[in-house]
């Protein structure tokens, strides 16, 4: 039962509770007593670990990032040959983006960017910037790149293979991926060929 759960158990559950109110409602409409309700727990209690909505929010964006970067993993771990590595790390990068909660998320983090600074840079921080960060660090010590080289040339790689996908994805001309996006049906989910063509004819041979 929740209501034996006690400190850091509590507190990830009501994250997870409440990431998914917010994905429900959207941050305007989502409220305290309903993220308690579904938690099964007290608003004095949720508010013991979490002072406000604007700090629910916030750290729903941290427990996004840990989830996230879990799933993704870093480059090498895809395969050993690099220009495989990329294109797989680059694939799944797509293929988390375009699963259907990870877009409302995308999306609630747009929604609230001009009222809650703050979760939207945590969101950019979690997805996009912890990418870049890992694709940059195996660029530089497989090619033998500048830290800033290879840290510009990751963003410029995600951002053709990655970016135009997401962004019909969040505008609804295409559709969402509907189920857990599992490694086994990346080569399903994902062009592949497209992204192996976009990594052969940028990176050094």
């Amino acid at each position: 039962m929740s209501g034996q759960r006690r400190g850091e158990e509590l507190r990830r559950h009501i994250l997870f509770v409440a990431k998914d109110v917010f994905l429900e409602t959207g941050y305007e409409r989502a409220s305290m007593d309903t993220v308690a309700v579904r938690a099964e727990t007290s608003k004095r209690t949720l508010y013991a670990h979490f002072e406000s909505k604007d700090k629910l929010l916030l750290a729903v964006m941290d427990l996004v990032r840990e989830l996230y970067l879990g799933r993704l993993k870093t480059p090498d771990a895809y395969a050993e040959e690099p220009m495989e590595a990329v294109t797989l790390f680059c694939g799944r990068f797509l293929q988390l983006m375009a699963w259907e909660p990870q877009v409302r998320t995308c999306r609630l983090s747009i929604a609230e960017a001009e009222r809650l600074p703050g979760s939207s840079r945590a969101y950019f921080d979690a997805v996009f910037a912890g990418t870049y960060e890992r694709l940059g660090v195996y660029l530089a010590e497989r090619f033998a790149m500048s830290g800033a080289g290879s840290a510009a040339l990751a963003e410029d790689l995600l951002g053709r293979t990655v970016l135009p996908r997401l962004l019909r994805r969040l505008l609804n001309v295409e559709e969402a991926i509907k189920d857990a996006p599992e490694p086994a049906t990346l080569a399903e989910d994902v062009d592949l060929d497209a992204i192996r063509r976009t990594v052969t004819a940028t990176l050094p041979g």
